[in-house]
């Protein structure tokens, strides 16, 4: 499997979040605590939106492990950014390569998988088939993350992302269902589209990989007055991560199974996520 995080918030460094906690999404590519491998070394990728204009997010991906990879070194010493992705992969069948990468971008979108489509190989015909013709000739890879990505593109993620993820979760439960497979999903998912974040924890067999948020940072002051990196951050600030990036008490919160939550100007959400038939 893999591992994530999404940060939302006051602009910094990259290094800030990917290398400088202790628990760090570096140190989570070789000492994972709460994934199905200890070592995530198949491949990574960071995607953020620049300070100046929320647009197109850039994109840099590599198919090495993240720990030894000196370029992503250097940037994460230079890019700034309010809202960014990174993950570091465990493939689960598909090959180590640059556009089996995520995070996965389309427009202003960018998304990012944890988890599997059980026994992609006998699906992935008639679930790609499923995906717009508009949309089928940008798919470049050969995940079933990306796949997951274009049918909830296909089911209007610009228009409404929960409906669209819990329709793409819908299809897939009913193909694989119909070619025999009994639990076909396995997901957290992370998703953007430059101002706010969505994420989902959902599998079909009602146990899914980790996932949490961390606590409001107003409410963290309270808890730490003396943790001066608080001061220095917005009581908007936010991430969600498929682990802990370290042991503060009181900083990190668990996502319900079967739920999503939506990192948004003002108040934040956390609804059921129930799949919709499709």
């Amino acid at each position: 499997m893999c591992r994530w995080l999404a940060y939302s918030g006051t602009p910094l460094l990259l290094d800030t979040i990917l290398y400088k906690p202790a628990h760090s999404l570096i140190d989570q590519s070789l000492h994972s605590r709460l994934g199905v491998e200890t070592t995530n070394g198949d491949g990574f990728g960071v995607g953020w939106y620049a300070q100046e204009s929320i647009g197109t997010p850039a994109l840099f991906t590599d198919v090495g492990p993240a720990w030894n990879n000196r370029n992503l070194r250097e940037l994460a010493d230079h890019v700034r950014s309010p809202l960014f992705f990174a993950h570091i992969r465990a493939t689960t069948g598909t090959a180590v390569q640059q556009t089996n990468c995520h995070p996965f971008r389309h427009g202003r979108w960018m998304w990012m998988h944890n988890g599997a489509i059980a026994d992609f190989h006998l699906l992935r015909r008639e679930l790609t088939l499923l995906v717009s013709p508009e949309l089928y000739a940008d798919i470049e890879g050969t995940t079933d993350s990306e796949v997951m990505f274009y049918l909830a593109l296909t089911f209007g993620l610009d228009r409404n992302p929960p409906e669209a993820v819990a329709r793409m979760v819908g299809a897939v439960e009913r193909v694989g269902r119909a070619h025999g497979v009994e639990f076909p999903l396995q997901m957290t998912i992370g998703v953007t589209d430059g101002e706010r974040v969505w994420a989902f924890r959902y599998s079909s067999l009602g146990r899914s990989r980790s996932l949490f948020y961390s606590t409001r940072v107003d409410t963290l002051r309270k808890l730490h007055p003396d943790a001066a990196f608080l001061e220095e951050v917005s009581d908007d600030t936010r991430l969600v991560v498929s682990e802990p990036l370290g042991d503060l008490p009181g900083a990190w919160n668990e996502v319900p199974e079967s739920t999503y939550g939506v990192i948004q100007d003002g108040m934040d959400e956390l609804h059921p996520f129930v799949p919709e038939p499709v």
